[in-house]
């Protein structure tokens, strides 16, 4: 099927656009009081997740509230070790939480690598319910967690504010350790290709915790296994989003994606030096600027937009959006970024 609103694949691309595509990380959900709707009428997160014809409506939802130029899956990173045999629990107000952790090789040994088609079916069947309600009007992104913030989970059990443990097993049983990266890594490159069949036109890996390591572990036990998932996808683009890992800018010119995210940390022309002109940045506006004023929204959407210039770039926050933020401030940014982009677009071309 051919898309409408093809911006968000071109600009990953590098090709000309006639302005800059823009979506939000977090963007389907708590924000959304349709969403909430959606949400209060069930048990809990996991069984949104799981019920392909609600996750498909709430991954619809900011399309059709806030314009936005892309659909992101509903869906969490953390359906990946459950497939592998780790059971979670989303907890009200606390986050994740895995009653059973990765501790040495006898929890390892249980694991097994994700069967995608039976172990996260409903993944699928929601992303093609999705593809066939957008009937083309924008793409539809696809998404998993890299290897290392999925690690993180399988043997902390919940976030953290310093993973020790998870960077504990890194220098007590870094064997250990690569097996199991490893495996989710392999696991989680048959999800994405399994996400592109049912229909994704682009897919992000998200890696949370990337700035918690030291640059030279970032080296081994993240980006060598975010490169193995680069190099396998070859169907749709891959936007490669490491949140802190500003050390490792330089290195991510050699991953074979096309679109690099980067946080609100993270100087713009500074990124751009150090990644490269061969590939799109996305973001990567401070997700606080939406509790402004319209008008200071308005101001710090320009400047951003003029930092990045009219090619190569897709529009974003440089973190999820807080979901205590106001739709209307959403929508502010969003309109933002189509109206000042296509007259910087118009006047560069």
């Amino acid at each position: 099927m051919e898309l409408q609103n093809d911006l968000l694949i071109r600009a990953a691309k590098g090709e000309k656009t006639e302005r800059t595509p823009v979506w939000l990380m977090r963007q389907a959900g708590r924000i959304l009081p349709e969403y909430r709707a959606v949400r209060n009428s069930l048990s809990g997160f996991i069984e949104l997740v799981t019920t392909p014809e609600l996750a498909a409506e709430v991954t619809i939802q900011p399309v059709d509230i806030l314009g936005v130029d892309a659909a992101i899956i509903f869906s969490d990173i953390l359906v990946i070790p459950e497939a592998m045999g780790l059971k979670y629990e989303m907890v009200e107000k606390k986050g994740p939480w895995f009653p059973e952790t990765v501790n040495g090789y006898d929890d390892f040994n249980k694991l097994r690598k994700a069967d995608v088609e039976s172990d996260l079916g409903y993944v699928l069947e929601a992303i093609k319910i999705t593809k066939k309600e957008l009937n083309g009007r924008v793409p539809l992104i696809g998404f998993a967690g890299a290897p290392w913030t999925i690690f993180c989970y399988m043997i902390e059990g919940q976030g953290s504010k310093t993973f020790s443990k998870a960077r504990r097993m890194l220098y007590n049983e870094p064997l250990l350790a690569d097996q199991l990266l490893q495996l989710i890594t392999d696991s989680t490159i048959d999800y994405l290709k399994a996400q592109i069949a049912a229909g994704a036109d682009i897919v992000q890996v998200f890696d949370s915790w990337a700035g918690i390591l030291p640059p030279d572990h970032y080296q081994k036990y993240s980006m060598k296994y975010i490169a193995q998932i680069c190099d396998a996808i070859e169907e749709v683009p891959v936007t490669v989003f490491a949140k802190g890992a500003y050390f490792a800018r330089q290195e991510m010119r050699h991953l074979n994606c096309q679109t690099v995210g980067l946080d609100w940390n993270m100087d713009i022309q500074e990124s751009r030096r150090l990644i490269g002109e061969n590939k799109t940045l996305q973001g990567n506006l401070d997700p606080c600027t939406l509790y402004g004023s319209t008008t200071e929204i308005e101001t710090a959407t320009r400047k951003m937009l003029d930092g990045f210039g009219p090619s190569r770039h897709i529009a974003n926050l440089g973190h999820g959006v807080y979901p205590d933020t106001d739709p209307e401030k959403v929508k502010v940014f969003i309109n933002t970024v189509k109206e000042y982009s296509a007259v910087m677009h118009s006047t560069s071309n």
